[in-house]
């Protein structure tokens, strides 16, 4: 439930040095790596995002409080999953670990009369245009004996926070507007505007010693002060602890990472590439945030997924790793989402800690469908299906749904592809469940898909498109890819215009640098380029290739991807890193798989490694290869422009395997696929197409 991070309001975060940008280069706002304090609750990685989180600031201060909000330079940073460390320039080492619910701060002054740690509740939000978040009520309490509390609600969702700091002879007392309330115990603020808000929180003082220690312990609830004791009681004070609850604490949380990153584990690459992929792995699963038992919204217990941000980001590639990895997880989202529904109305694209309409509506539509299609052609357990399916079919009604219902079309056109698609997912658990007309009525509305395309140039139709044009969107990986593919003239014409779009035999794109103006911006987008893994619409376009006869191709632009688009140092991520959606996008190729989100299905292409293995359960799927050739690795130590490895058969678990994919049981089964490989294509997986609606499938490589 909890992160925390230096803070300097600085964007996208809240950590660094950026402003906004989303052409060209980004902007400093900053010539130097600063921090005011630290913060709580932030986004990881989503795109261009306002106001996400940033609450309760802790600041250690030296200073008088006048001083509270200026930002000191870090230096010496240390970052491991569940920690952080930096040092002020103030001359304060700043340590913090988080647990469930709980965050721990640990301090380390210099010799000082009258040193400070002061907390902010009226903190939140980012240091850019239109990105402060001001709460719009608020109480805090000084309990006494280092413990304190409060309560912001801030944009409707009520967040409360009990603190305990352990430091004898530290006084503490509240503050309001940067002055110290002498003797109060309690402030209370109503109806609080941006024009009139003055900050306010609680504050620790007193002397230290060279090098002496202070630990703050915080523990969050969104369900009441306390509530949010009970939390930090469980987890920094257990039964037999007695003392410090920094270590305690990071200890668990060390723990519970290593388990999660050993679920996948690769062998052979070379040493950057390791470290990018155990990176990416990491980055997969810090979203989206659960907070069991504390949905403020309703008053049951249970999982409470309040950071999906957004399923447009995290449903193609994200969701499908998080089931395979973290399968009790993953059935807490779907609980989570149908909840949502229930109370709500409709299942959210994105759900944040947030009240309101504010649901990225515009993104996409229906996309929870394909998680759950999947969950229930998984056998995922303790889900009520046939409640699951009421809400799947209902949710086809609403916003862009009544449209489409009515004329099999809606714009943007993307919406009508998002539609069709969840019209056949839903179809498939209707059919399981056997309610065989209501299957039969969604699968005649799927084929809606092909009223978005435009016969003469195998491509969407002109209309409106989010974040990107109707190229990008154009190779979805639909439930017919098959009529999609004859729609537009056949297997040639498919692979021209996906190679016109990869860029093959063109000439170089040079990048915009900064402050990109408008006529450079729109030559670059009349090319019709891809333009990178930098955003969602169009990550699986490389695996469109399977659909046509031509992994080789997939190969090729997988390879080059893999090589020349993720490093390990700053800008080591080709675009934002979308809530973990690029990153597993990065394990899943690193693997050689693809998961076609909503048909239970995943494609095959090159690994880029000699030997990998995904943990599910009690089970292992492993993939090993004969015939890999390691990326070579120049003087710098990065790797350097590898041969194009090509797949020239496969087995699954000792039997030839002459399609390009295996289904999602195969995998969560536990099995082997071994791949061997070549420096040329072959003729492997140009015979037999993955699986589409109007074509018989393939016969099943899993067991009756």
């Amino acid at each position: 439930m909890v992160s925390a991070c230096a803070y300097s309001g600085a964007y996208p975060t809240g950590y660094g040095r950026y402003s906004k940008n989303t052409e060209g280069r980004p902007l400093k706002m900053f010539d130097r790596l600063q921090a005011s304090g630290f913060t709580h609750f932030q986004q990881s990685g989503t795109g261009a995002i306002r106001k996400y989180y940033n609450y309760i600031r802790v600041t250690p201060m030296v200073q008088q409080l006048d001083a509270l909000g200026q930002a000191w330079p870090l230096r010496d940073e240390v970052a491991e999953p569940g920690y952080y460390a930096a040092t002020l320039d103030t001359g304060v080492r700043c340590e913090i670990t988080v647990g469930e619910k709980v965050a721990v701060h640990r301090y380390t002054f210099p010799e000082h009369t009258n040193a400070r740690v002061v907390i902010d509740l009226s903190c939140g939000g980012l240091g850019i245009e239109l990105g402060r978040t001001v709460p719009l009520r608020a109480h805090a309490e000084s309990l006494g004996n280092g413990h304190c509390q409060g309560t912001v609600v801030m944009e409707g969702v009520p967040l409360s926070v009990h603190a305990d700091l352990d430091s004898p002879g530290w006084r503490q007392m509240l503050w309001y507007d940067r002055r110290l309330i002498d003797g109060g115990t309690r402030l209370d603020f109503d109806s609080i505007r941006h024009t009139t808000l003055r900050p306010f929180g609680m504050l620790y003082m007193g002397p230290t010693a060279a090098g002496q220690t202070v630990e703050i312990r915080l523990g969050f609830s969104l369900r009441g002060c306390e509530q949010a004791r009970r939390n930090l009681e469980r987890e920094c004070t257990p039964a037999g602890h007695d003392g410090p609850a920094f270590d305690l604490v990071r200890e668990a949380t060390r723990k519970r990472w290593v388990d999660h990153l050993g679920r996948v584990q690769v062998e052979g690459g070379s040493p950057a590439r390791r470290t990018v992929f155990a990176t990416a792995l990491y980055h997969s699963m810090i979203k989206p945030c659960f907070a069991d038992d504390e949905s403020p919204f309703w008053p049951n217990s249970g999982p409470f997924a309040f950071d999906v941000c957004t399923m447009w980001d995290i449903y193609k590639t994200q969701l499908p790793l998080l089931t395979a990895i973290a399968p009790r997880r993953a059935r807490d989202l779907l609980e989570s989402l149908i909840r949502v529904c229930e109370e709500e109305g409709n299942f959210p694209i994105g759900y944040r800690m947030a009240r309101g309409a504010d649901r990225f509506f515009r993104q996409a539509s229906a996309l929870a469908h394909t998680v759950i299609a999947d969950a229930h052609a998984l056998g995922l357990p303790d889900l009520d299906w046939n409640w699951a399916l009421v809400h799947m079919v209902d949710d086809l009604r609403r916003m862009y749904g009544e449209d489409f219902f009515e004329h099999g079309v809606v714009h943007p056109i993307s919406h009508t592809l998002d539609l069709a698609y969840a019209h056949y997912c839903t179809a498939q658990v209707a059919r399981a469940l056997n309610d065989v007309h209501l299957a039969d009525d969604l699968e005649r509305r799927s084929a809606g898909w092909r009223n978005a395309f435009d016969p003469q140039t195998g491509l969407l139709r002109d209309s409106e498109f989010y974040e990107g044009g109707k190229w990008n969107y154009s190779f979805r990986l639909l439930h017919d890819m098959a009529a999609r593919i004859a729609l537009g003239g056949g297997d040639e014409a498919f692979v021209a215009n996906l190679d016109k779009f990869f860029g093959f035999d063109a000439p170089p794109v040079f990048q915009p640098g900064r402050r990109p103006q408008g006529p450079e911006m729109r030559a670059g987008y009349a090319l019709n380029r891809f333009e990178g893994l930098n955003n969602e619409p169009d990550m699986e376009a490389p695996w469109a290739y399977h659909y046509a006869g031509r992994p080789d191709r997939t190969a090729e632009v997988v390879s080059s991807a893999l090589t020349w688009m993720f490093g390990t140092g700053a800008g080591g991520l080709p675009g934002n890193d979308d809530s973990g959606g690029l990153s597993s996008w990065y394990i899943w190729a690193s693997l050689g798989l693809f998961p076609v989100a909503g048909q239970n299905l995943f494609l095959v292409n090159a690994p880029a490694f000699a030997r990998g293995a995904v943990k599910i359960n009690d089970r292992e799927f492993v993939v090993e290869t004969s015939g890999h050739i390691e990326t070579p690795i120049g003087a710098d130590g990065l790797d350097h422009d590898p041969p194009p490895q090509y797949v020239q058969s496969v087995t699954l678990n000792g039997r030839e395997l002459d399609a390009t994919h295996i289904g999602g049981g195969d995998i969560h089964r536990g099995g082997h696929l071994h791949v061997k490989l070549g420096p040329q294509p072959s003729s492997w997986g140009r015979r037999i197409r993955p699986p589409s609606a109007s074509a018989p499938p393939v016969t099943s490589m899993e067991p009756q």
